[in-house]
């Protein structure tokens, strides 16, 4: 799906989209076969003020910065994927489920990039994450468009909270393509924290599986482990390894079996 708010802002009184779970709402520029069920229309009534006067802002209920906090070297685990729907949550909750398996207590789950969707939220904590954090949690609907201004002081902030929680493992989940919804300066920016973080890469085939290897090498991360549509069947799991050199597996269905970690 996709749309975006008005350059020139809404309109009160002018019916919309709502565009995500989350609430965002504007125009609508083109849908996919696999349309969500909260599409569907609203009427812009205004926005929300304080007893001042004052709009209300999300910013307003955002994580409180975490500044002065230390990292606490918990291993990062990240999930990123070639396109939509290639099966990065699926990929992420089978990794969950694994590290909960292994011993790993408290596992926080960050959903880093695209829009925020408390479907994804919900699957996490009901898989058992100890805190799960999106966007929202740092002030944003979104992290779409790419080259938004002032998303670098948003990645950090989401990092620094994350990270300086006790924990055994963060969980990350990059969600949209490897290009969009600034998911290249998400990367740069955990990469000054963790060049050595786990990679799982979902592709939707074997190409797309080579590709994204190639450029995710190219911005010093190694992928671990390669999942989603390209692991189907027998012999396009085995054309993923060889085309990659890289081991894949088909997480689709299988909970946390055979999840090398």
């Amino acid at each position: 799906m996709v749309g975006g708010i008005p350059r020139r802002g809404l309109v009160v009184g002018r019916n919309y989209w709502v565009l995500a779970e989350s609430g965002v709402i504007g125009d609508l520029v083109g849908g996919t076969p696999s349309t969500k069920t909260h599409l569907g229309q609203a009427k812009y009534l205004g926005a929300v003020s304080d007893d001042d006067g004052k709009v209300i802002n999300i910013r307003e209920f955002a994580v409180p910065p975490a500044d002065g906090l230390a990292d606490r070297g918990a291993p990062v685990f990240l999930i990123l994927g070639t396109s939509a729907e290639v099966g990065k949550t699926t990929a992420g909750l089978s990794v969950l489920r694994a590290l909960l398996q292994k011993g790993h207590r408290t596992v926080i789950a960050l959903k880093a990039t695209g829009t925020s969707g408390i479907t994804e939220i919900v699957a996490y904590q009901d898989y058992g994450a100890a805190q799960v954090f999106d966007c929202v949690d740092f002030g944003l609907p979104t992290t779409y468009p790419s080259n938004r201004k002032g998303i670098v002081d948003v990645f950090d902030r989401a990092l620094d909270t994350c990270l300086s929680i006790p924990a055994d493992a963060v969980l990350i989940e990059c969600g949209g393509d490897m290009l969009g919804a600034n998911v290249p300066v998400f990367l740069k920016r955990l990469k000054r924290r963790r060049s050595r973080a786990r990679v799982i890469l979902a592709a939707a085939d074997a190409l797309g599986a080579l590709s994204g290897t190639r450029m995710l090498k190219e911005m010093g991360l190694t992928v671990s482990l390669i999942t989603g549509p390209c692991t189907d069947t027998h012999t396009l799991r085995q054309r993923t390894e060889t085309l990659c050199r890289t081991p894949a597996l088909n997480m689709a269905g299988r909970g946390s079996e055979g999840v090398p970690l």
